[in-house]
């Protein structure tokens, strides 16, 4: 039954890592209230949140939070309060959307490591899509910006101990798990496309929170340059897949 399928999916997601309230409410706003203008009305907000097993009193305290953060406003409109981005949270989202939502075609396919001097700033060279392996060291795909100062080497392979180093162990566990769960959700997709409007943006949302808070932790490497049994690029398949078998609902399909 849809019903079954929904509620084994929503516990197996909802059960993988972390699942803050206030970050689930970031990636809901990501995926449906994204534009420019977009809002959700609170009844429709609170249906989502109480589809993923949330408490209103923890949504509210996580809007409050978000409110305080430059997140979120809100306005009410009679006896409903609308939500939606503030120009930053709307920034932030775009910002990350960019990785979130890439089709899979853009998997990079070939690397390159570059030496700096150690008074490079790393953080900086981080937001150019690099990955530290050692102090002056770091890993990107090919054809990122070299600075200046940097030393550039490239290749075709690299050594196991470098792959693990481009990815520890505990983020290779929470890919394996993310994957085997998109698994599932894929193959009872007959029945999923099949759901309520809600239960379906349930889902999707889930489904991005869950890749966000992994993909967003590590720059945009190929697959060449991660351990093996790395499922990372596994699950950005599966979830570009999905996310088009599983289409936003539609402000009227949702009871805006």
């Amino acid at each position: 039954m849809q019903s079954d399928a929904f509620s084994t999916h929503r516990r197996a997601l909802t059960g993988i890592g972390g699942q803050r309230v206030w970050s689930l409410i970031v990636s809901v706003f990501g995926d449906l209230a994204q534009d420019k203008g977009a809002t959700i009305p609170g009844p429709v907000l609170s249906k989502i949140m109480a589809a993923m097993d949330v408490r209103p009193e923890a949504t509210r305290v996580a809007l409050h939070r978000l409110r305080h953060d430059g997140w979120i406003r809100s306005r009410r409109t009679g006896r409903t309060s609308l939500h939606s981005l503030t120009a930053h949270g709307r920034r932030e989202t775009i910002a990350a959307s960019a990785r979130i939502y890439a089709s899979p075609d853009t998997i990079p396919r070939d690397w390159q490591i570059i030496l700096t001097p150690e008074e490079d700033d790393e953080t900086a060279l981080r937001t150019m899509d690099y990955a530290p392996l050692m102090t002056g060291v770091l890993i990107g795909a090919r054809g990122a910006p070299v600075p200046p100062d940097a030393a550039l080497l490239q290749g075709e392979t690299l050594p196991a101990r470098i792959r693990h180093a481009v990815a520890p162990a505990p983020l290779c566990a929470e890919y394996a798990a993310l994957y085997e769960t998109l698994k599932r959700i894929r193959s009872d997709l007959p029945e999923l496309t099949q759901l309520p409007p809600v239960h379906r943006a349930v889902l999707r949302c889930l489904i991005v929170h869950n890749w966000r808070r992994l993909v967003l932790r590590h720059p945009d490497l190929p697959e060449s340059v991660f351990p093996e049994g790395w499922r990372g690029h596994d699950c950005h398949r599966l979830v570009y897949d999905l996310l088009q078998a599983l289409p936003r609902p539609t402000d009227t399909d949702t009871g805006h």
